[in-house]
């Protein structure tokens, strides 16, 4: 066999294997890094008031992907540190960032007045809607997501702080609870998730 056969059998072989590899990797499932809900769970249709006394339904959402956060405005750090994460997330997916709608949802409607709320989410980025209602409105949500919520009196100057559930809800376009993702979760694998169900749906 000569040198330059030898050399043309190597190369059509890395060709071949190049083109196995391509292959296998494109049929790969796409793995979720946040929590995969499936089958996705049916969510229940709401209706809260936003700032202005306008009423939010999340229903007026389909068409879009819906991520949805339980805070609220006295919080510390966990509430500050998701929403810029998710900020952040929502920035990176470029032109596919109109299609995403971000929401908190308070677990302390009685310090968490609609404009007070507005204010708030709105400082990490301009679309983000903030949600109150009356309490029974409120714990009938919270049920339906499985929030936790207890608050704790402290001596600080707020009074007391509110322990709550710190995971984000991600509503797929049809109004199905596709994902959740976990508190700490990179913003980078965030917005490869949401991609992948932009692209899917």
């Amino acid at each position: 066999m000569t040198r330059k056969l030898f050399r043309q059998i190597v190369n059509g072989l890395i060709i071949v294997l190049v083109v196995f590899a391509g292959f296998y990797f494109l049929a790969q499932p796409y793995a979720f890094q946040g929590s995969l809900i499936e089958p996705p769970l049916p969510t229940a249709d709401f209706s809260l008031k936003q700032a202005d006394g306008k009423n939010f339904r999340l229903s007026d959402q389909q068409g879009k992907l819906v991520l949805l956060y339980f805070g609220y405005t006295f919080c510390p750090d966990v509430c500050p540190t998701t929403l810029y994460d998710l900020a952040r997330a929502k920035e990176r997916l470029g032109e596919n960032a109109s299609e995403i709608q971000v929401l908190m949802i308070t677990v302390d409607p009685e310090r968490d007045a609609p404009d007070q709320l507005e204010k708030y989410v709105t400082t990490f980025d301009p679309s983000f809607i903030g949600l109150t209602g009356d309490i029974t409105e409120l714990e009938s949500i919270w049920s339906d997501f499985g929030v936790y919520r207890k608050k704790n009196e402290t001596n600080g100057a707020s009074g007391y702080l509110v322990d709550h559930t710190s995971r984000v809800y991600v509503i797929d376009r049809n109004g199905n609870l596709r994902l959740t993702f976990p508190f700490g979760m990179e913003f980078e694998a965030m917005a490869d998730d949401l991609a992948y169900l932009l692209d899917s749906e």
